[in-house]
């Protein structure tokens, strides 16, 4: 009998889901959830997480201004002088932490819990900030007073002040605060069903979405922010692999069209201490385009599958390889995607699968094909969005499949990389599959050894086709199969003479796959 390592192995744990979280978050939750009642989920977020956004600035601001007294202590500055130094609002605009006005600061809050006032006291904090950083003027909810009563407010502020977020394996108390926030809006989004989840990416997506562009320094931009995730998660990425003195070597862009969803990716960021310009309001980024001038080194996105938008200019000069169907706007999301990159810069956007092969978009993808953009096509595993069903698919666009100069890459010209990687995950419970580490690996280190990108571990590897997962197929071989995009077609067969019995084994597993995405 086979026997097996009893320790857990690390690269096949799911990337971390709410569930999977401690138990702080979840006991947190259980109480938070109590006091909604009746409130509608979509408004007890916002008022939920405006609380903890309260309590995070004004923590994080208590925290640097101790650090800053024992500096002045230790530079042997007077008492009497301190003041002045520690009321001194760039010495914490310097640590990414925000100056918080006395009326808005956490100690001032919870002394008025048993008022009657608390409401007003709430509204006003966040007006406090909001004047204090012009940057976050109208960004900010300020809807205290909507759906919830006195007594509930009061409990969810003890709540809140009650819980100790202290540091816990090693990370400090403020990501640990961070992740609850985090931790937050996933389970709101579950908790809205369809309509929140359309503002949340998961955050495996999120991850390999960014590990495919490595995004070290430069302009980043998603045109479809949501809650903010996806530019989290590329700020995570740069201060895992380079420490956070390197964060200022990103910088992000976003543009959200939910009201609701916009405020929280303001706070989001705030949270994250990630600096962002998400644009004065919120907008509709296919008819109003927020950040008109910009020419991104990276494009992320995860916009709405299969939105239909009646609102489209036929003369929008984005639309450059033809003018999207108004009953799906897949192909206006990727020629955005485009229009946005600067002549070396690389997108990464999830759609739906039928962008892969409809006939209602065949020209937008052909154009597309020969003026040579599309890099790489990943089929994603089923069920890794929990809203909905619908097979998803990675495209890797990019304006120069070339060296591009001194960056050395491999010249990938008349060509893109298919993989298939719908067998990829892990299941968590019983209807939501989530990516692995070493699906992460796995899928970004073939791409990366395919473009000869310098890899995160430093390490040029060569790329080889790797029948039943991955293939780099030349424009002829797309052209004969019509343009259709979906790597199934391209990654079945191994050389001839050199099929076993498994290799014939795995032909008819994929094939049959091949017939239930016809059929989906």
């Amino acid at each position: 009998m086979e026997t097996r390592d009893s320790t857990p192995d690390k690269e096949a744990e799911p990337i971390d889901t709410p569930d999977r979280a401690g138990t702080l978050q979840e006991a947190l939750w259980k109480a938070v959830d109590k006091l909604r009642g009746s409130v509608d989920a979509a408004d007890y977020r916002e008022l939920v997480l405006g609380v903890f956004f309260l309590r995070y600035v004004s923590d994080a601001f208590d925290r640097r201004r101790a650090e800053l007294a024992r500096e002045l202590e230790a530079d042997g500055v007077s008492e009497d002088r301190f003041d002045a130094f520690l009321d001194d609002p760039d010495a914490y605009a310097s640590a990414r932490v925000l100056w918080v006005p006395e009326t808005a600061r956490w100690t001032w809050i919870t002394s008025h819990v048993k008022s009657r006032h608390l409401v007003a006291v709430l509204d006003g904090a966040m007006a406090a900030i909001m004047r204090e950083h012009t940057s976050l003027a109208g960004a900010l909810p300020r809807n205290f007073h909507d759906g919830v009563d006195t007594k509930s407010l009061a409990g969810l502020v003890q709540v809140v002040d009650e819980t100790r977020f202290t540091e816990t394996q090693g990370r400090p108390t403020g990501d640990v605060l961070a992740d609850v926030y985090e931790y937050f809006l996933v389970s709101f989004a579950r908790a809205e069903g369809r309509r929140g989840g359309e503002s949340l990416t998961p955050r495996s997506v999120a991850r390999l979405a960014v590990e495919l562009l490595e995004p070290y320094e430069g302009r980043l931009y998603d045109p479809a922010c949501g809650s903010a995730g996806m530019l989290v998660e590329a700020a995570r990425f740069v201060e895992t692999r380079r420490g956070t003195a390197h964060l200022d070597d990103l910088v992000v862009y976003g543009q959200e069209i939910n009201e609701q969803a916009w405020r929280l990716a303001r706070m989001n960021l705030v949270v994250h201490g990630v600096e962002g310009d998400l644009g004065a309001r919120w907008g509709d980024t296919l008819a109003d385009d927020r950040h008109p001038g910009l020419e991104a080194d990276f494009v992320l996105s995860v916009p709405p599958f299969n939105m239909s938008h009646r609102a489209l200019n036929e003369t929008d000069p984005r639309w450059r390889y033809g003018v999207p169907p108004r009953d799906g706007a897949n192909y206006a999301w990727l020629q955005h995607a485009l229009a946005k990159l600067g002549p070396y810069g690389t997108a990464s956007v999830v759609l739906a699968n039928g962008s892969l092969y409809a006939k209602s978009g065949c020209g937008i993808r052909r154009a597309m094909v020969e003026d040579d953009v599309v890099a790489c096509v990943v089929a994603l595993p089923p069920r890794l969005f929990h809203t909905t069903q619908i097979p998803a698919c990675l495209w890797i666009l990019t304006k120069d499949k070339g060296p591009q100069g001194t960056r050395g890459s491999v010249d990938r010209r008349g060509q893109i990389l298919f993989v298939d990687a719908r067998e990829a995950g892990t299941l968590h419970g019983r209807t939501e599959r989530v990516l692995t580490e070493a699906d992460l690996a796995r899928i970004a280190g073939t791409y990366h050894a395919w473009r000869g990108t310098l890899s995160a571990g430093g390490k040029r590897a060569a790329y080889r086709d790797e029948p039943g997962f991955c293939a780099s197929v030349g424009l002829e071989a797309v052209r004969h199969h019509g343009y259709d995009l979906t790597p199934s077609r391209y990654v079945l067969h191994a050389p001839v003479g050199s099929a076993t019995q498994d290799d014939r084994r795995g032909e008819l597993q994929a094939l049959t796959r091949n017939l239930d995405v016809l059929f989906d």
